[in-house]
């Protein structure tokens, strides 16, 4: 059997080479064969199959902010200063904040138009209190979750294709149409830095399609037990599904440090055009390398952003 060979990594620029690293424990899938699967209920999050932490450098792009684009990484830092005082206050987010980020993410990448979906605070704070809360009919939208804890990327490529179709006709059913979309995340935090667990991202250039495996997202009011969290379902390749990585060496992963309340992440989760940088992994870690770090809470809302085609 021929192995395949190693993807060869893109030279960083050299400013990239001075930037500060953090150590870091990224977790990934590990190698072999499973049924993936995510369940998410009230204020926790668990998954199947077997993780491990690899020990990873992450490095700060704070200092060289405005070097990183969305079509060459995956992903950018902006600045945006927002009208919301409380950003636990659902009505407010619900109301406004989608609103802003709507207009901001339109300015950022240039597209025509962009529809917010859901949105979620996340918080390094015990929550395990709140998920022993039984809460019927519970939704993956406005509510309250640990930080990421896996190398992932929200959707798989059917999933972001069915997505970008289902909200384009939902919100914008007379429109004439697009020939690009891009599925995004905009991620902010809210509390004092440093942060204890901050978001890191990985250069979309040095992952391939050969470390990844789809991850199906089952909302839960109570998490399956035994054999039934891997007991088949029926239709799930074509169920909501996020995508997860395994370990490499050659990913170059990245965050920013001391980020304050107008500082805004955007990355990609899928990007339909190929020809640039189309995804973004992402994950939390533990940044032991600043002193006094606080306990993080964020907010992050989900979009899709149009290129319409010309009338």
């Amino acid at each position: 059997m021929t192995e395949l060979a190693e993807p060869r990594l893109p030279e960083p620029d050299a400013i990239e080479g001075t930037a500060r690293s953090a150590p870091a424990l990224i977790r990934y899938l590990g190698p072999g064969e499973y049924v993936t699967r995510r369940y998410v209920s009230q204020g926790a999050e668990m998954n199947t199959g077997d993780y491990f932490d690899y020990a990873s450098e992450v490095r700060d792009g704070m200092p060289i902010r405005d070097h990183f684009s969305l079509d060459v990484h995956g992903f950018m830092l902006g600045k945006h200063r927002s009208a919301i005082a409380d950003f636990h206050d659902k009505a407010a987010v619900d109301e406004g904040y989608l609103q802003e980020v709507e207009a901001l993410v339109t300015h950022l990448c240039g597209a025509t138009r962009t529809a917010a979906q859901g949105w979620m605070i996340r918080t390094s704070a015990d929550l395990s209190a709140r998920a022993k809360q039984k809460v019927e009919g519970y939704q993956h939208s406005g509510g309250i979750q640990p930080p990421a804890g896996e190398a992932h990327v929200d959707y798989n490529e059917i999933t972001g294709r069915r997505a970008a179709a289902r909200v384009y006709q939902d919100r914008f059913p007379d429109g004439p149409g697009y020939s690009r979309y891009i599925c995004f995340s905009l991620w902010r935090t809210f509390s004092p830095g440093p942060q204890d667990w901050p978001l890191a991202v990985c250069d979309g250039r040095t992952v391939q399609d050969e470390e990844t495996a789809s991850n199906t997202l089952f909302v839960v009011d109570e998490f399956p037990t035994g054999d039934a969290l891997t007991a088949p379902v029926e239709g799930e390749d074509q169920m909501i599904a996020a995508t997860i990585f395994r370990h490499r060496d050659r990913h170059r992963w990245w965050y920013f440090s001391n980020m304050q309340a107008d500082d805004v992440l955007l990355f990609k989760f899928q990007d339909s055009d190929h020809a640039v940088t189309w995804r973004c992994p992402h994950t939390a870690f533990h940044d032991t390398s600043l002193p006094d770090a606080r306990t993080r809470e964020s907010i992050e809302v989900r979009c899709i952003a149009y290129f319409e085609n010309r009338t």
